[in-house]
C-alpha cells in the first residue's frame, strides 16, 4: 500500500522545481521502463502493480500498488502497470562528435521528446539545446522520446558561446536557404533547429554558414519543428 506522504512526494516529482531539488526524474509504462531497466541509469525506486511484478524480476526496490495508487501518481491519464522514480544523469553532450543537432529555443515537450526520438533513429547522439529549451526530464518529454533519451547526450548551455568554441560546418533551417534536396549528405557538421514559431534567433545566425530549407510546394503556412527535423535529416544524413 502506498502511504499519503509518499504519494505526494511522487506528485511533486511531476513539476521542475522538486526535480531539480530531489535530482530525480519519473519514467512510466512497461515499454519505457525496461529500456531503463537495462540502461546505466540508476533507479532509486519501482513502483508497479500485481501484474507487471509476476513477469518481471529485478535487483530494484518494487512498492506493490493498486492500479488506483498508481492512477494517483501517474502523468499520464491512464496509468499502465509500472512507474520509476530515476536518478538524473549528469547532462554533457560531447565536444568532438562529428554529428551535433543543435536545438534554439525549442518550447513544446511533445516536440523536443519526438526530436529526440528522430535524431536517434538516424545516429545522433549528441543534442546541444539553448538554456531556455524545455527540461528533458519533463515527463511529457520524457514520454515522447519513447525510451530515446537514454541513448543521447543532451545539454544545455550558451549557444554563442558554444557555437565560438565550433570548428565544424554549421547548417540552419531557415526559410531563405537552400533547398534541402541540392544540399547532398554530409559526414560532419551541426545541424540547427529553431523555435517553433521563431526559428533561429538573430545571435545565433552569423554562425550559421550553410542556410538549408524544406521547399514548400502547398499552402501550409509552417511545419511542426519535429516534423522538419526528421525531413532535413533524411536528407543530409
Amino acid at each position: 500500500m502506498l502511504s499519503r506522504s509518499e504519494s505526494k512526494y511522487i506528485q511533486s516529482l511531476h513539476h521542475k522545481k522538486q526535480r531539480d531539488i530531489e535530482g530525480l526524474f519519473l519514467v512510466e509504462g512497461p515499454k519505457i521502463v525496461d529500456e531503463v531497466l537495462k540502461s546505466h541509469f540508476v533507479i532509486k525506486k519501482i513502483y508497479a502493480t500485481s501484474s507487471w511484478i509476476n513477469n518481471h524480476a529485478t535487483n530494484e526496490t518494487v512498492v506493490e500498488v493498486s492500479e488506483d495508487e498508481l492512477q494517483k501518481i501517474s502523468n499520464h491519464q491512464t496509468a499502465h502497470q509500472v512507474l520509476v522514480v530515476v536518478e538524473k544523469p549528469t547532462l554533457r553532450a560531447k565536444s568532438n562528435s562529428k554529428i551535433s543537432l543543435v536545438l534554439d529555443g525549442i518550447q513544446d515537450p511533445g516536440n523536443f521528446g519526438t526530436i529526440i526520438r528522430i535524431a536517434d533513429w538516424f545516429g545522433i547522439t549528441n543534442i546541444v539545446c539553448s538554456e531556455d529549451c524545455v527540461e528533458l526530464f519533463n515527463p511529457k518529454v520524457i514520454q515522447s522520446t519513447m525510451g530515446s533519451f537514454i541513448r543521447t547526450l543532451v545539454d544545455y548551455t550558451d549557444l554563442p558561446t558554444w557555437f565560438s568554441l565550433n570548428t565544424l560546418p554549421v547548417y540552419g533551417a531557415l526559410l531563405n536557404g537552400k533547398n534541402i534536396k541540392k544540399v547532398g549528405t554530409i559526414d560532419e557538421g551541426i545541424i540547427v533547429i529553431g523555435n517553433e514559431s521563431k526559428g533561429i534567433r538573430s545571435n545565433i545566425l552569423p554562425f550559421i554558414q550553410h542556410p538549408i530549407n524544406i521547399a514548400r510546394v502547398g499552402q501550409a503556412e509552417s511545419l511542426n519543428a519535429s516534423v522538419a527535423t526528421g525531413i532535413i535529416l533524411s536528407h543530409i544524413l
